[in-house]
């Protein structure tokens, strides 16, 4: 018999807090499934190798904050004599939670099994690097669809990259064919660029040249294009001019929601309760609806500004709770008082359990970088 679906209705999708989703370099590479592709021996690996330092140090990357955690580079076309003169030239202090292979099994041969186990000993790794993506590919028949191979070897990853919620890169080539459409360079079929998170195609107008082009695009970033100088003396891709950070504009009501919070210390109740409260508070009047999608979306600004978010959904009520934990010292006995009651509370019940502590339950969200 078939599986059934699982699904969820759209109301329930917008008024539903969701994990954050996790960069581990800021604004550049998320959790996902990532290939880096450039021409042979245009600086690829180079540039691998130093983002790996960077995350295992917990250093930015061209001005932006890395997540710091284990990391696995995969150098699967080097030795570990180079390895150690690529790190010589790049750093003089290499930290104990990067790690190097150059051998492993290929996609579908018990690649997928290496990496869960070598996750399983090191369970803080963040980012997986595979360099090259050819040298973990099986020999296929040539009487196999060619896009179906190329989608599924790269699907098998990014099942890995998703279910860790860790960044996997694959360096890869590009074919030798120009393109006005940069992605349509990377070798194989478009399996491979449609089943990646982001593509990043790493360009030189001249082989000869010191600078290049990084073209970034996908689904979790900004679409853009940075230009890079290979430096020979630190062997250092570096950035010419400043990332530009596009921020998200946040709504005039998490503001005035995060000022509520932090005179309250705690709410407990519906979005209409909560509604009537920021009316009583600000003079806004917000639709229950809207207020509680907007505060879903900014959900990353309220955890900035210290205010936790938890449900306490029952059969009768779609309550939820926010808690202000911006001052460790502010206590029961010295939280404001007199706070009005919710309307909608029922009569002969104590009011104060509309403005209650925070409960256990209302735990932090992970965080991110970006």
């Amino acid at each position: 018999m078939p599986k059934k679906l699982e699904t969820m209705d759209a109301e329930t999708l917008m008024t539903t807090p969701m994990d954050p989703l996790k960069f581990i370099v800021s604004k550049l590479i998320p959790q996902g499934l990532h290939i880096l592709a450039g021409s042979p021996k245009i600086g690829k690996s180079w540039l691998a190798l130093w983002i790996c330092l960077q995350v295992a140090k917990g250093e930015k990357v061209w001005g932006l904050e890395t997540l710091k955690s284990e990391v696995l580079y995969l150098c699967l076309e080097d030795s570990f004599s180079r390895i150690q003169s690529r790190l010589f030239e790049i750093t003089d202090d290499a930290p104990p939670n990067l790690h190097f292979a150059i051998m492993s099994d290929a996609i579908g041969n018990g690649l997928e099994i290496q990496i869960e186990n070598f996750l399983k000993e090191h369970p803080s790794t963040a980012l997986i690097v595979i360099d090259t993506l050819q040298k973990v590919r099986k020999t296929v028949s040539s009487n196999v669809n060619p896009y179906a191979t190329d989608y599924d070897d790269i699907n098998s990853l990014k099942q890995i990259a998703d279910r860790n919620k860790l960044a996997m890169v694959l360096v890869h080539h590009l074919r030798k064919a120009t393109d006005s459409d940069p992605l349509n360079m990377i070798s194989g079929t478009t399996g491979i660029a449609g089943g990646a998170d982001t593509n990043f195609v790493l360009q030189k107008d001249k082989r000869i040249d010191n600078t290049a082009k990084l073209i970034c695009t996908g689904r979790d970033i900004e679409d853009r294009e940075l230009f890079l100088e290979f430096n020979k003396e630190s062997f250092v891709w570096e950035l010419l001019s400043p990332v530009e950070a596009a921020g998200q504009a946040v709504d005039e009501v998490i503001f005035l929601l995060c000022d509520y919070i932090k005179s309250a210390i705690t709410f407990t109740g519906t979005a209409t309760e909560l509604a009537e409260q920021l009316k009583i508070f600000g003079g806004a009047d917000y639709l229950p609806a809207v207020l509680k999608k907007k505060m879903i979306k900014h959900m990353d600004f309220l955890k900035q500004n210290n205010v936790r978010y938890c449900e306490n959904r029952t059969f009768e009520r779609r309550e939820f709770t926010l808690c202000y934990d911006g001052d460790d010292s502010m206590t029961a006995e010295s939280s404001p008082q007199n706070l009005p009651s919710l309307p909608s509370a029922l009569s002969g019940m104590d009011n104060s359990l509309a403005v209650a502590p925070c409960l256990p339950l209302c735990e932090p969200l992970e965080g991110n970088v970006g």
